[in-house]
């Protein structure tokens, strides 16, 4: 049998995984963007937010809305401290800058993708949701041999848990269009530099291929 990642969803192993969509970093007035004048705002951030909002936004969406009828698993991970202080954070955090507190709204996945009902958020403190959580724990207890991951931003974050997913024995897909970096340049580069080892597919691909299985 030759082994490969091409392998279509197993609807009863798998889980949706959306990567720090909060309001901390993918809403006009978050944390992250303090203090930047409206003119930097749109230098810097201006054409992410453009893309996220009328593209990658609603494709998150649709596969959200898709996997909860499937009864896949939907999960959220969020830069989040266990502390007010945010004493716990990693060194890597400490020195960016990144300090979301403890029950924060910045913590808080946004309105337009907020989780219903027991939908699981791992609030993390690294830019693996693997590192700082105990996400291969909860997923192994669910029975997910198979993660889908979307969210933002697409080189670093997302990258990261890809490469520790694959590391973890999970077979992964990347939906490529619900993933966002600052500039299409970094984006297709990271597409490139992470495509050995995950399968990629577009929202359509992966909203059809749920639904032909159901």
């Amino acid at each position: 049998m030759t082994l490969t990642r091409e392998v279509p969803l197993d609807i009863s192993q798998s889980a949706l995984l959306f990567i720090d969509v909060q309001n901390f970093a993918a809403h006009r007035q978050g944390g992250e963007f303090k203090g930047l004048s409206q003119a930097e705002f749109e230098q810097k951030f201006g054409w992410f937010f453009d893309e996220f909002e009328r593209r990658v936004l609603p494709n998150m969406q649709r596969l959200q809305a898709c996997c909860r009828d499937a009864g896949i698993e939907v999960l959220y991970t969020t830069i989040e401290s266990l502390t007010l202080d945010g004493r716990d954070r990693s060194l890597d955090y400490k020195i960016t800058g990144f300090h979301v507190p403890k029950g924060s709204w910045d913590g808080k996945v946004i309105d337009a993708l907020a989780p219903i009902g027991d939908e699981i958020v791992f609030p993390k403190t690294s830019s693996s949701v693997f590192i700082s959580t105990h996400i291969d724990y909860i997923l192994r207890n669910l029975g997910v041999k198979q993660l889908v991951i979307s969210g933002l931003v697409t080189d670093q974050c997302v990258e990261s848990a890809i490469r520790d997913a694959c590391d973890l024995g999970y077979l992964v897909t990347q939906v490529t269009d619900a993933c966002l970096t600052y500039s299409e340049e970094r984006h297709q580069s990271s597409l490139s530099a992470i495509s050995g080892y995950c399968r990629q597919v577009t929202t359509e691909m992966l909203v059809g291929e749920i639904q032909g299985r159901l």
